[in-house]
């Protein structure tokens, strides 16, 4: 049996910002992580204060995790050209807002990065990529590790032996629902199989995600949530309509203004090979009745030594 739920951009700004349903990005983080992760607060950011004006492009929600972490969930619906820079951006800042001034580094927290993209970004075909730091010998080619000491300052649920020195450093994944093919080979393809379709199967087993079903279920909505709900989906609707719209007036403009400059361009050397040709007949024309060469250059505006190789078999190449 099918449950369909609300658009998870929706949820993140209405809904999973609630206390009482931390358990969805919970199991959401779980599995995508492969660990247990708990959501223990939601926490305030530039893009949620956007948000609250109705924002219905891009919608992000930050989170604190186990151990301090900070997950940041953003749902991204239409193209944005400098999308990578604002990853960059949004985890950079989430590092620095942890530190009070005067405190140590050490207290720096791991970032998770979680987008959610419905449109094509990058030249990529898979539909889930993940981005980490490493650290690479230049002729070795070895793996620079913590030393045992280093890893202290490591969040507790890391601490497995020897780790990789850039573990502290920001985690990126990408999801891309609208590439999955909707074949479930583990737990985790059920949470795509949600954001691409806006539904959860009755046999699902993820972490969170039975628990998304009935938290984010359209049938329970009430009718002013219901009305709210229609309105946002056609605000999506319309964005997206009106980016569609420009990509495709932009390709008309640049190919009217490409015909238009190719056309004038054409015009422009016909118009100065004509002069050409023109004053090339005058020349040899004056020449063949017997003008001198300094006059002629004079008159035509051409090089003596151009006149000096005027002949039948010199016209073109002049």
């Amino acid at each position: 049996m099918k449950k369909n739920i609300i658009s998870f951009d929706y949820a993140m700004k209405n809904i999973l910002r609630n206390k009482a349903n931390f358990g969805v990005l919970s199991g959401l983080l779980t599995e995508l992580l492969g660990r247990t992760v708990v959501v223990q607060a939601i926490l305030e950011s530039e893009g949620n204060l956007e948000n609250k004006f109705g924002k219905a492009n891009r919608l992000d929600l930050k989170a604190q995790i186990d151990g301090g972490e900070i997950a940041i969930f953003e749902v991204q619906v239409n193209r944005q050209s400098d999308f990578f820079h604002r990853l960059l951006f949004g985890s950079s800042r989430a590092v620095v807002e942890q530190l009070y001034k005067g405190e140590n580094y050490g207290k720096i927290k791991k970032i998770y990065s979680v987008s959610i993209v419905y449109f094509d970004l990058g030249s990529g075909s898979d539909y889930v990529y993940r981005g980490i730091t490493e650290f690479r010998g230049v002729h070795k080619h070895d793996m620079l590790l913590l030393t045992k000491k280093e890893e202290q300052f490591l969040p507790m649920q890391t601490l497995v032996g020897l780790q990789n020195a850039g573990i502290i450093f920001p985690e990126y994944y990408i999801i891309y629902p609208e590439r999955f093919n909707e074949q479930i080979r583990d737990r985790f393809y059920e949470w795509v199989y949600l954001l691409k379709t806006d539904s959860v199967e009755s046999e699902f087993t993820a972490a969170g995600i039975q628990e998304a079903g009935e938290a984010l279920a359209v049938e329970k909505m009430s009718k002013g949530d219901r009305i709210n709900y229609e309105d946002h989906l056609k605000a999506v609707r319309v964005r997206e309509g009106e980016t569609e719209s420009s990509i495709y007036e932009g390709i008309l403009i640049g190919r009217e203004e490409g015909r238009a400059e190719g056309e004038a361009k054409g015009r422009a050397e016909g118009l100065a090979e004509g002069e050409a040709a023109g004053i090339l007949k005058t020349a040899k024309a004056m020449k063949a009745k017997g003008m001198d060469t300094r006059t002629i250059a004079e008159i035509t505006g051409l090089t003596e030594d151009q006149l000096v190789y005027l002949g039948d078999s010199q016209v073109q190449r002049i």
